[in-house]
């Protein structure tokens, strides 16, 4: 029983991470711009509005991906509690399950980036649109 809860609080850490994090970044962004914590590319660290920006962006999506991602972790681990007893299988599983949540993880950066880019220029100033 104690392997099934580490793996479940496991495989349940990154999600969480992002519903965490992604609902507080929505919400308010660190108040000054650091290289320390929070959103940090070149992109969103030109000025105040690009960080407000960015975070609140990156936020939502870290949050919405969060929430699926706990969602299809439960279900996945139950299957697998259910449905297996092989306990190299089910750590196998479970690391293509971190795998998978790592890349979801990570996607939010390209969309991220792509709308930085399409409301502000070059230099951080946004872009006004008619």
């Amino acid at each position: 029983m104690a392997f099934w809860l580490f793996l479940f609080a496991s495989v349940l850490l990154i999600p969480l991470t992002m519903v965490f994090f992604g609902k507080y970044f929505s919400k308010k962004s660190p108040k000054e711009i650091n290289w320390i914590f929070g959103y940090r590319t070149m992109r969103s660290t030109k000025n105040d509005s690009t960080w407000e920006f960015a975070h609140n962006y990156f936020g939502r999506l870290w949050f919405i991906n969060g929430l699926w991602l706990c969602a299809l972790t439960v279900v996945a681990v139950v299957c697998l509690l259910f449905f297996r007893d092989d306990q190299d299988f089910v750590g196998n599983c479970a690391m293509i399950l971190f795998y998978v949540q790592m890349v979801v993880m990570l996607i939010p950066i390209f969309f991220t980036e792509r709308a930085l880019k399409k409301n502000f220029d070059e230099d951080g100033n946004r872009i006004e649109r008619e």
